[in-house]
C-alpha cells in the first residue's frame, strides 16, 4: 500500500513516518504522539458512525473501536522521523491511541450535543461516506451481519 503524505511543509512541525499493519502515512506533527493519533483517525474514520448511535453506550463504542483495532491494526503503531521499516521507531501502543481518540471523539460528540448541533453528526463533519451495509462496498472496517444459509 502506498502511503498517504499529508506533509504541506509547516517548518514548526517534524515531519513523521508512521505505519501500523497496512497503513503508513508521512505526516507533519507536534510530536510522535500526535503523529500516532492520527494515522489512528485516518484508520478509525469509518466508525465515526458510532457516535451518531444514541442506542450504543460510551462503552458499546469503545469496545467496538477496540473490536475492529483488533482485527484490523497491529498491536503498535510505529512513528519515526527517519523513514520506513526503522528499527529505531518509536512504538506506541495501538490500544492506548484508540483510547485516546475514542475519548477525543466522544468529548466532540459531547460538545456538539451542549451546543445543540445534535442533528450535524461526526460523520457530516468530517466528510466521511455513510456506510453501507453491502458486503461489496469495499470498506475493510465495516461489520458486515452474519447471514444463515438457508
Amino acid at each position: 500500500m502506498c502511503p498517504l503524505n499529508f506533509t504541506e511543509g509547516n517548518s514548526d512541525m517534524a515531519k513523521y513516518y508512521v505505519q501500523c499493519a497496512s497503513y503508513s502515512l508521512i505526516i507533519d506533527a507536534a510530536d510522535a504522539a500526535a503523529a500516532a493519533m492520527h494515522l489512528i483517525d485516518t484508520a478509525m474514520q469509518p466508525h465515526l458512525w458510532i457516535y451518531d448511535d444514541s442506542g450504543l453506550s460510551q462503552q458499546d463504542r469503545h469496545d467496538h473501536l477496540m473490536l475492529e483495532a483488533l482485527l484490523h491494526l497491529g498491536p503498535e503503531i510505529t512513528v519515526s522521523e527517519q523513514g520506513f521499516h526503522r528499527p529505531d521507531a518509536r512504538r506506541v501502543g495501538t490500544p492506548d491511541t484508540v483510547s485516546a481518540w475514542h475519548r477525543t471523539m466522544a468529548g466532540v460528540s459531547n460538545l456538539l450535543v451542549s451546543v445543540g448541533l445534535v442533528p450535524r453528526s461526526l460523520r457530516q463533519l468530517a466528510e466521511v461516506p455513510p456506510r453501507s451495509n453491502s458486503a461489496s462496498a469495499g470498506n475493510p472496517f465495516s461489520l458486515q451481519p452474519i447471514r444463515k444459509p438457508r
